[in-house]
């Protein structure tokens, strides 16, 4: 077996399993076994679980980057000086996401749900990993926000950050079960391009949503004002 093709054997079985069962539900003998190797082939090409989870974000985030990279400068490129608008930013960053050569149908989802999975389970040697390799593209695209939000207050600005990647998580991680619904409850088909068209809007009203909405509880009644 030539090794690149083990190498891509144990990431397809890594990054399927990871996303089933999450990281530290998933052993490396599961991996092995869904790969057809030995353990001794994943200390080799990997040396932990760790630098397995890695590799697993790596293949999908290394030709990602790049592509978000060549849009962001396209899009500053057209704008010629002026800061993007949100809703161009957010676009920027779905189409490359979108249109990136998947190495199956489920690539998208598969990817969304475990980085769903990165920020929900204790992974902080991830997080620390993805912070480190990959702070220049998504730091651009949080300064690309910012500027395309003065009106927001740093602590609303995150807060808002934080659902619009949740939203974009489950939409995305779900869109195999939404398609199916769609065409199952009204007979309509539709794509994952189709969902994030749809999807774009709604997060970039959700980040332009008037700055102040008061809650206030009153008895078993919600007033808001």
């Amino acid at each position: 077996m030539a090794q690149s093709d083990t190498v891509d054997r144990i990431l397809d079985a890594a990054e399927e399993l990871f996303a089933e069962r999450g990281f530290s539900e998933t052993s490396l003998r599961m991996i092995t076994s869904k790969a057809k190797v030995n353990l001794a082939a994943v200390n080799y090409h990997f040396g932990s679980k760790n630098a397995l989870i890695h590799a697993v974000f790596a293949r999908f985030l290394t030709p990602f980057s790049a592509t978000l990279e060549t849009a962001f400068d396209e899009l500053e490129e057209r704008c010629e000086g002026k800061p993007p608008t949100l809703n161009q930013t957010l676009w920027a960053l779905t189409e490359s996401a979108v249109r990136m050569p998947q190495r199956n149908e489920k690539g998208i989802s598969i990817f969304m749900r475990l980085l769903g999975l990165a920020y929900t389970q204790s992974q902080g040697h991830l997080r620390k990993f993805l912070e480190e390799e990959y702070s220049e593209p998504f730091g651009r695209f949080m300064r690309l926000l910012k500027d395309a939000t003065p009106e927001l207050s740093s602590v609303d600005r995150y807060w808002r950050i934080q659902f619009m990647l949740g939203a974009t998580a489950f939409t995305m991680s779900s869109s195999d079960a939404l398609i199916d619904i769609l065409e199952n409850k009204l007979g309509v088909e539709t794509t994952v391009q189709e969902i994030a068209s749809r999807l774009v809007p709604f997060l970039a009203a959700g980040m332009k949503a008037p700055d102040k909405m008061l809650v206030s509880l009153s008895g078993s009644g919600v007033s808001v004002a």
